[in-house]
């Protein structure tokens, strides 16, 4: 690998968090494999701008998170245009607020194939290659929801517990491998899926933080760089969570 440039897969990269996570990964010379469902435009778009601003290969690859067919297929093609895939940023979820008696049974079946068994998919699709090589990071985007819970967000939160949990394990399953899994649980985020919340729930959420602000996608970019970095060789199995003080 000497010379040779690192590739990383981030799901769910055509939305707010996605795209940073992918532009700081392209800013640390990274070639950037871009995933995305529907979001096509806006994946080869952001591809185009890496290319452009940082002089790294970036490609869009489409696929279904919750079809294991079509994420296997994914992540052959990425393998195939890139030789490799060093590292893993499984960021792909969905969300929904909503009272949990509410709740039909494909909604909950639908954010728990996007959020978790997605992440499986992908995890299964990209560890064989990592096995050989004795090495490889894999990177989980939980919530700070899944450590506390969040009232109306039941199934959100169950699906991000079960993703901490699913790290854990997981790290402890692969590391006689050499690969390290870890998890970054964001605090409040400024995304568009925070967008439709009104100026007073912001106020509120910023007077429950201890550094009085909402976070922004780039906070988040910069945990899981760092859990992808050199200097977080010997970590595994932690949950990195950028909340300005929201849970401690």
């Amino acid at each position: 690998m000497a010379g040779i440039a690192k590739t990383v897969l981030v799901t769910g990269a055509s939305g707010g968090i996605g795209g940073a996570i992918a532009r700081r990964f392209a800013q640390g010379g990274y070639r950037v494999a871009l995933h995305y469902h529907t979001g096509k435009g806006q994946a080869e778009q952001l591809a185009g701008q890496l290319r452009e601003n940082y002089s790294v290969d970036a490609q869009a690859f489409g696929a279904d998170i919750a079809d294991p067919v079509q994420v296997q297929a994914m992540v052959e093609e990425v393998t195939g245009s890139f030789g490799r895939i060093d590292l893993l940023v499984n960021n792909a979820g969905v969300a929904k607020q909503q009272l949990f008696t509410d709740m039909a049974p494909q909604e909950w079946e639908h954010i728990w194939s996007v959020n978790v068994s997605g992440m499986i998919f992908a995890c299964q699709a990209v560890l064989p290659q990592m096995i050989r090589r004795k090495s490889g990071k894999i990177v989980n985007l939980s919530s700070i929801w899944g450590i506390t819970g969040a009232s109306c967000e039941v199934a959100y939160s169950a699906t991000k517990a079960a993703i901490i949990g699913l790290t854990k394990a997981l790290a402890q399953e692969v590391g006689p491998s050499g690969i390290t899994v870890n998890c970054v649980a964001p605090g409040v985020i400024a995304t568009r899926m925070n967008a439709a919340l009104s100026p007073e729930a912001i106020a509120a959420l910023k007077e429950e933080t201890p550094l009085g602000v909402i976070g922004t996608p780039e906070d988040v970019a910069h945990a899981v760089f760092f859990l992808a970095s050199p200097e977080a060789g010997f970590i595994t199995g932690q949950v990195l969570s950028p909340n300005g003080g929201f849970v401690i």
